[in-house]
């Protein structure tokens, strides 16, 4: 089969190349994709730049998790799937566990969810690891109730952008960071009551206008490290703070007098530590009901890239250029 590789760390338009390698054989708790999209997560341009060295497959490495496509095998253990289902997850692109960057991606069954025969899998090929974070942290982390005032940080980013629909299946009323107009009409149009522009309104103004000095309930912060200062001033006494991202020194000063509930959701777990995985399955089924319902809409930026254009779509992700995540689709 082809697939598109690396072979050392660097620049997105210098380091993929295109190999002929041999197609996975399967373990017995094992389905063989037949890919048809992938998307660009932070995970993935931070272990191809050499950021996250640690997190890499062997050279030559099939990098990126999130995976949608066809069956095309399975283990000889697994029920839940045959040959012909549609299917979405993330399951490789670390140490390891193949990556989705090539005509079949194996990975464990536990990771992967059905979709329906008439599903653009484009959409499904975008979302699995954003999904499954912004799901986590909404409904198992921050438990977001209805009527209460909910905070999203990010609010037009690949976790963001469903952090927002979570909260609003959970019946909140949300509020949702942006950068300019562009990201408000799209943050609005996935459902936030509120938009907050946090280049102009300060964490004290935006608190007072819409809280009345009290503070939000919930705050999903998907930017992390030191925003998760602005994150602590954010929410009320006793509130929750969920983060994806918590890998610089805070003072624990603030969420220490507050009282506040503070978590972090750190989505590779499952895939490092093969911990949980089954649940990984069971948040991806919800998903597809959702979407297949039109409860939740992937946003997907203006741009897609096929494979030959790999180096182009990290580019583009690693930019904050982004409007929504970034796609690969196997031509």
């Amino acid at each position: 089969m082809q697939a598109v590789v690396i072979k050392k760390f660097g620049n997105p338009l210098e380091v993929f190349e295109q190999i002929e390698t041999d197609i996975p054989k399967l373990n017995f708790n094992e389905i063989l994709v037949k890919v048809h999209t992938t998307s660009v997560n932070p995970v993935d341009y931070k272990i191809r730049s050499g950021e996250l060295a640690d997190l890499s497959p062997d050279f030559p490495a099939v990098l990126q998790g999130d995976v949608s496509g066809t069956v095309e095998e399975v283990g000889t253990e697994v029920s839940q799937f045959k040959k012909g289902d549609n299917v979405f997850g993330c399951a490789g692109g670390l140490n390891g566990l193949n990556g989705a960057l090539a005509e079949y991606m194996k990975g464990d069954a536990r990771l992967f969810a059905k979709i329906s025969d008439h599903a653009d899998l484009s959409q499904y090929g975008a979302i699995p690891l954003v999904s499954i974070t912004a799901y986590e942290a909404i409904f198992e982390r921050a438990k977001v109730q209805a009527g209460e005032k909910v905070l999203v940080y990010g609010g037009t980013g690949g976790v963001g952008h469903l952090g927002i629909q979570f909260a609003k299946i959970a019946g909140a009323e949300v509020y949702a960071t942006v950068a300019n107009e562009e990201q408000e009409i799209v943050a609005k149009e996935l459902g936030a009551d509120v938009t907050i522009n946090y280049k102009t309104e300060s964490v004290e103004e935006f608190v007072e206008k819409h809280s009345d000095g009290k503070g939000f309930d919930a705050v999903f912060d998907t930017v992390g490290n030191q925003n998760l200062n602005n994150s602590f001033q954010a929410v009320k006494v006793s509130g929750r703070v969920v983060t994806t991202l918590a890998l610089d020194t805070l003072d624990l000063s603030i969420p220490h007098i507050k009282g506040l509930d503070f978590h972090i959701v750190f989505m590779l777990i499952p895939m490092l530590h093969n911990l949980g995985r089954e649940r990984h399955g069971k948040i991806l089924k919800q998903v597809a009901e959702y979407i297949e319902s039109g409860k939740i809409k992937p946003l997907i930026d203006e741009k897609t890239f096929d494979f030959s254009q790999v180096g182009e779509a990290h580019a583009r992700a690693e930019s904050g250029k982004a409007l929504g995540k970034v796609i690969i689709t196997k031509s």
